[in-house]
């Protein structure tokens, strides 16, 4: 029996030592993979010895000011007529040969038009963080729809661009991803699709190797881009707490921190927690900021280069 076909896209951007072995590990699924779409930003940062060997890849390159969360991956599923899209990141790196397989069980059921894979951390991914990736992916698979959202409140629209494969039909009917978007594209299409009765399949046997080590200055900015893609969809976001979750975090974090004799890095958790709850509150609030400061504020300050706002 003929797989339906599946395309990856991976926006890159001056990709480090791992994305050799992620497209190595995408060229060796025991689901095949058609096409690896890379949309390069910047080109004088682009090797060609990254792709050297890997007949699957395509290179385009685009300039830092047309790079897009959301037009970026449109245009890269504009180059596919496959059955599936999968996007990743180019520091995601498949734990395994059969990333593509088990992302894509979950379309099995034809209510599921996004499947997401489960994070791991890496060797280097310090105590905090490594607790966080088995906070936000468990070991249990699950579907989400509309009617889970009461009970799960924001984490019913999460899903993470960083691998997530997309019936690539469905993707294009519903316009795509939103355009301009600075963050969070990928929960801003997962509550469209769920709006419309549709399923988000959250598929923990998908794995891939994915984690970061942010500083508390980081995770500001980084949170305040979070907070500004919330205060730009108010018709998704709005009257939906993020700051729970939150909480729940810090709270479970710290148990484990005491429960492994490392209660000394409770400060530190802190800290990095106000940093992200700071970023987020003053995202959320950007429109009543002046420019510069949102310019200041902002991780993805190129994105405000083409913004009509003030």
């Amino acid at each position: 029996m003929k797989h339906p076909s599946v395309d990856v896209i991976i926006p890159a951007y001056r990709p480090g030592p791992t994305f050799r072995s992620l497209l190595e590990r995408l060229a060796d699924q025991t689901w095949p993979v058609g096409h690896i779409l890379i949309i390069n930003t910047e080109e004088r940062y682009w090797k060609s010895s990254f792709v050297k060997g890997i007949p699957q890849a395509e290179v385009f390159h685009i300039t830092k000011e047309e790079f897009d969360h959301g037009a970026t991956r449109n245009m890269g599923a504009g180059f596919s007529d496959a059955d599936y899209v999968v996007f990743m990141t180019h520091d995601a790196v498949p734990a395994d040969r059969y990333l593509i397989a088990h992302l894509l069980k979950p379309f099995r059921d034809p209510l599921v038009k996004v499947s997401y894979a489960r994070q791991l951390p890496s060797k280097s991914c310090r105590i905090i963080e490594g607790y966080t990736r088995s906070f936000n992916y468990p070991e249990e698979s699950l579907v989400k729809t509309i009617e889970d959202l009461p009970e799960m409140g924001i984490k019913t629209y999460f899903c993470s661009n960083v691998c997530a494969a997309y019936d690539r039909a469905f993707l294009r009917s519903i316009g795509g991803f939103p355009q301009p978007c600075i963050f969070n594209e990928d929960m801003v299409f997962a509550a469209r699709a769920l709006r419309l009765g549709y399923g988000v399949a959250y598929a923990a046997d998908a794995k891939v190797i994915h984690s970061h080590n942010y500083t508390g200055s980081q995770q500001f900015h980084r949170n305040f881009d979070n907070g500004v893609s919330q205060a730009m969809f108010p018709e998704i976001f709005s009257g939906i707490a993020s700051e729970g979750e939150g909480v729940k975090l810090v709270r479970q974090t710290s148990a484990y921190l005491n429960e492994i004799g490392r209660s000394y890095l409770i400060p530190q958790l802190l800290w990095q927690s106000a940093c992200k709850y700071a970023g987020f509150r003053l995202g959320r609030a950007y429109r009543s900021l002046p420019m510069s400061m949102v310019r200041a504020a902002s991780m993805n300050k190129a994105f405000w280069d083409y913004r009509d706002e003030e």
